[in-house]
């Protein structure tokens, strides 16, 4: 099935991964909203009727945690978080035709009626499974209740996801030498009849969908393992109190699972919006298959969107999803997102320092493609504002309309030329490919070239030379791509798009305008502009970096301060091997310099990248497990050890001839104390 390109005479619905209301919020967070915000706009741009959702996730057992030590209802803790998202989503001009949260009625009442949908439909089961038990708290262990080993990768797992390894969704039971969270000590297994999604009903169903869904490549490919392989059916109840319950009979002791209502939340806003309006009709979208879903979300919940919901729909007799676009991570100066260290730069805290909300929206939107991380770095973060929005945007802006205002009062009588109509109509043509390309940064930067294409096209005109009858047509032609720029940049700066509207007097609103009004006439009249940007200077950036740094330290130190220190050492270190190698085991070991040529993330591989390094005597094409841990930009031109003799290895598709050698979790490159030439033995 191929999709018909936007517009379409149908409606779209576009979401965003539902926040969970379980703390603040920070710019990792901001960086799918406001993407899924600038990308509803930038349909409506096409003339496309698309409508943007989500809502707050308001159950599953983190909630309950820390509900139970505030010493608070998890209702009452959810809501506050839920009621400060809902107060600071419009700070960063992301407009929500309908947020609502996953413990309203109309969410309560329409997962039930999938579930029976399910039931009826012959797609439910149960069985009896292994369930972790506390037998000192004498209570059941849902989820994060329960942590320990992943049985696919070995890596310290939660309960219900391994999040420090393989990151798949782990099912009740799957988890090996489980533990309490509620008591620190171990937990036993015990038999407990729970309820299944029969995913091998709807396979079928899902290997053409993952071959029909558009968006980005990860979501197309990371759920092709599980898709394709044998697919174990989804524990859909858990064993708690706080959720929606089961709606059926003999289960009045067990809820829903988070990831069951979670999703449907996406149709329950839907609904709201058409009661609420009148003007958008949910059920053909939702159930009829006539319109458009694009799910904008980020990479860690993939499996989720692209298996489960899918399956979940299906066997609703639900529509299926258009798109899915997977968002990569935002790391602070190179490294990830640390709230535990305090490594991330909070919503409110970016507010507070009086950065306008926009200049982080363009950044958000255009400093990676969708599916690579975003390195944010206050000097690369004031980098890009100013060569791009304040140099090149603002600067056209304001040189334009004051020539404009000063010596024609506005728009002078006189014809757009045919070579600049030409270059709107391919910025216009060039704009929409790129939406319907899901290429968010390629659109955005399609916009700012024509504000650069503007300010070499008056300079080289140099109207200031001119008589106001040679002046007429040049000020003219830049007046029109102001307008134009205004339109297909509002998506992403929406606020400094209304003032470059106000500032040319248009009547009517620029987020109503859209790509076509690129090219119809602007006001004959408007008074002199006000400067649109202000460049963020290196004094500042200094001063926020400096803060930004203070406070990782003083997170850090915090931390080690409160570790139980043994006497024996200060850090918790993996214990020495007891067996012994031979000498002449490690002298089989080829260790050599190399030097990183070239770096890049690697498709669908959460952690994975693919390195070009060379050893002296060729260039290998090694994978290393660094994607998270460090920029790739900056690795180019640095020398690390690597083991060259080690077998191949194919990892995600791509061949691995070697290995780089790191330390400890954050993967810290070992690297030589001189500067030793690519390919030196290290004996």
């Amino acid at each position: 099935m191929t999709y018909e390109d936007f517009p379409t005479d149908e409606q779209t619905v576009v979401t965003a991964g539902l926040p969970y209301a379980n703390g603040d919020l920070h710019i990792g967070h901001l960086r799918s909203y406001v993407n899924a915000d600038a990308f509803t706009r930038g349909l409506r741009k096409l003339g496309q009727d698309a409508i943007y959702v989500s809502g707050s996730d308001m159950h599953g057992t983190p909630i309950a945690v820390n509900a139970a030590e505030e010493g608070v209802s998890p209702e009452e803790f959810a809501l506050r978080h839920h009621e400060q998202y809902e107060q600071t989503f419009p700070k960063f001009n992301v407009d929500f035709d309908q947020y609502g949260h996953t413990h309203d009625e109309t969410n309560t009442e329409l997962t039930k009626e999938f579930v029976r949908k399910w039931e009826e439909n012959g797609h439910v089961h149960e069985k009896e499974i292994n369930v972790a038990y506390d037998p000192e708290a004498d209570q059941w262990l849902p989820d994060r209740y329960v942590e320990g080993t992943c049985p696919y990768c070995g890596e310290h797992a939660r309960g219900d996801e391994c999040d420090e390894g393989c990151q798949r969704h782990l099912e009740p039971g799957e988890i090996e030498d489980p533990v309490s969270t509620l008591t620190g000590n171990p937990a036993e297994y015990r038999v407990r009849d729970h309820k299944f999604l029969r995913l091998s009903d709807v396979q079928e169903h899902l290997q053409g969908f993952i071959n029909r869904l558009e968006g980005t490549s990860n979501a197309q490919n990371q759920p092709r393992e599980w898709i394709e392989g044998e697919l174990e059916d989804f524990c859909i109840t858990r064993d708690m109190d706080w959720g929606i319950d089961y709606p059926g009979e003999g289960s009045e002791d067990l809820v829903l699972y988070v990831w069951v209502d979670a999703p449907i939340e996406y149709v329950s806003t839907t609904k709201q919006y058409s009661e609420r309006t009148g003007d958008f009709d949910w059920e053909p979208v939702w159930k009829d298959g006539d319109g458009h879903i694009v799910h904008i979300i980020g990479r860690d919940i993939i499996q989720h969107h692209t298996v489960y919901w899918p399956a979940m729909l299906e066997a609703a007799d639900y529509a299926e999803p258009r798109a899915v676009c997977a968002t990569g991570f935002v790391n602070i100066d190179g490294k990830g997102l640390s709230t535990s260290k305090n490594r991330a730069i909070w919503a409110e805290e970016y507010l507070d320092e009086g950065v306008h909300p926009d200049l982080l929206r363009y950044y958000m939107a255009t400093a990676s493609g969708f599916e690579r991380d975003v390195n944010f770095s206050w000097d690369r973060f004031a980098e890009r504002v100013n060569s791009e929005l304040a140099d090149v945007v603002g600067n056209f802006v304001y040189r334009a309309l004051l020539f404009a205002t000063r010596n024609f009062d506005g728009t002078p009588d006189a014809d757009v030329s045919a070579d600049v109509e030409t270059e709107i109509a391919d910025a216009m043509d060039d704009y929409e490919d790129a939406l319907n390309d899901y290429d968010l940064k390629s659109a955005g930067e399609r916009a700012v070239a024509l504000a650069r294409y503007g300010n070499e096209y008056i300079q080289r005109n140099e109207p200031w030379k001119l008589d106001d009858e040679e002046a007429a047509p040049v000020i003219r032609d830049c007046v029109q791509l102001v307008k134009a720029v205004a339109v297909l940049l509002q998506p992403f700066v929406p606020e400094k798009a209304d003032e470059i509207w106000a500032q040319i007097e248009e009547d009517n609103s620029v987020a109503d305008a859209t790509i076509g009004d690129c090219l119809q006439a602007p006001p004959a009249a408007f008074g002199e502009p006000e400067e649109l940007f202000t460049k963020v200077e290196d004094e500042r950036v200094e001063e926020l970096d400096e803060k930004l740094q203070e406070k990782i330290e003083a997170a850090s130190s915090d931390e080690e301060e409160s570790e139980d220190v043994s006497e024996a050492s200060e850090t918790e270190l993996e214990p020495l091997a007891d067996e012994r190698v031979s000498f002449e085991d490690f002298q089989a070991l080829d260790l050599r310099v190399g030097e990183i040529e070239a770096a890049e993330g690697i498709e669908g591989a959460d952690d994975l990248a693919r390195l070009e390094v060379d050893i002296g005597h060729e260039v290998r094409q090694i994978v290393a497990g660094i994607k998270q841990l460090h920029d790739l930009d900056e690795l180019p031109g640095k020398r690390v050890v690597i083991v060259a003799n080690l077998e191949k290895a194919e990892l995600f598709g791509v061949e691995s001839n070697g290995m780089i050698l790191a330390a400890g979790e954050d993967a810290d490159l070992l690297t030589t104390h001189e500067d030793s030439e690519p390919g030196t033995k290290i004996k």
